[in-house]
């Protein structure tokens, strides 16, 4: 299995500067996809200049809604972008990797709470059957996870779907402070990638 080298970053909030320093990165290391875990925006502002630098560096971008923009938003980008996947719900396969994700934080899915975005990341993982690694991205902390440091409880949801679908990675962003916290859930590996972007190997 040929490995993918991957940019993973989150909490953009509208920093074209941090995002053309971003693409340059993955330009120079010359990664396969970029995955973007939410909140790209502040507030549904600006989306100028957010995803094309990565298009222009001729990347395939993965992304989610953050609690910062709609999921409108979102797919407006991926249909923008003909090299962008919205993940909300959905996966993408490259190289017998599978990847699946939900977007927005607890504050907007509090109709239904931890059980909608467990069903929408149960949704994404059924195409994926057969891979030999799996990647599941989030924009909010699993419960329990270290992240919660900060006082914010993190989704009951994430972590159930954590220990269900067993991916060899979890990704997610929303708590900037917990930026490069790595810690495990069973077998899963858990990266805070927040706006310390990681690149990393699978």
């Amino acid at each position: 299995m040929k490995k993918i080298k991957i940019l993973a970053v989150g909490d953009i909030h509208g920093d074209t500067g941090l995002v053309k320093k971003l693409a340059e990165k993955a330009e120079k290391e010359n990664v396969d996809l970029v995955i973007l875990t939410g909140d790209l925006t502040f507030f549904d502002s600006s989306t100028k200049n957010l995803i094309g630098p990565f298009v222009k560096a001729k990347k395939e971008v993965l992304l989610l809604h953050g609690n910062h923009e709609s999921i409108a938003t979102i797919d407006f980008l991926s249909k923008l972008y003909p090299s962008t996947k919205n993940l909300h719900g959905y996966s993408f396969i490259k190289n017998d990797i599978g990847i699946f994700g939900a977007g927005g934080a607890e504050m907007e899915f509090n109709k239904t709470g931890n059980t909608e975005i467990f069903d929408i990341l149960k949704k994404g993982n059924e195409n994926l059957k057969g891979v030999k690694k799996k990647i599941m991205v989030t924009h909010m902390h699993p419960r329990g996870s270290k992240s919660e440091f900060s006082g914010f409880p993190g989704s009951k949801g994430i972590k159930k779907a954590i220990e269900k679908f067993k991916p060899d990675i979890a990704l997610f962003s929303h708590i900037h402070e917990g930026a490069g916290i790595e810690e495990k859930i069973g077998k899963t590996k858990l990266i805070n990638v927040s706006r310390k972007a990681k690149i990393f190997e699978i």
